[in-house]
């Protein structure tokens, strides 16, 4: 995260986070829209069911390695990319849940008394 002094972090364009985080498939779709592969076409290509990739690709299951090296193999399409957008989907999902930030503001009190 980038800081300047006297500025909230937050506030700095790099650092601001989407309103709602972007789930890989989203990006996966757009692309196979684009490309004019049909679902169906794509999950037989690759070996999954059309199921689980439409469900992917709705934002409703995670890209796993897997899925990812799969999709690099047919559209040549970075599996690392794929992954690390899911990872950075599954954080900003989770500091949107208030529960947990409860927790970890808690935990954080704790170990500042230490």
């Amino acid at each position: 995260m980038i800081t300047i002094k006297g500025i909230d972090p937050r506030m700095i364009a790099n650092n601001i986070l989407p309103y709602r985080p972007i789930h890989p498939g989203e990006i996966l779709k757009d692309e196979i829209e684009y490309r004019g592969i049909s679902q169906r076409r794509l999950a037989s290509q690759i070996g999954v069911s059309y199921t689980l990739l439409n469900e992917v690709l709705n934002g409703k299951r995670q890209v796993n390695t897997e899925l990812a090296m799969l999709i690099e193999a047919a559209l040549g399409l970075d599996a690392d990319t794929f992954v690390r957008m899911q990872a950075q989907y599954n954080i900003q999902v989770a500091r949107q849940d208030k529960t947990l930030s409860e927790r970890i503001a808690n935990i954080r009190k704790l170990t500042a008394m230490l």
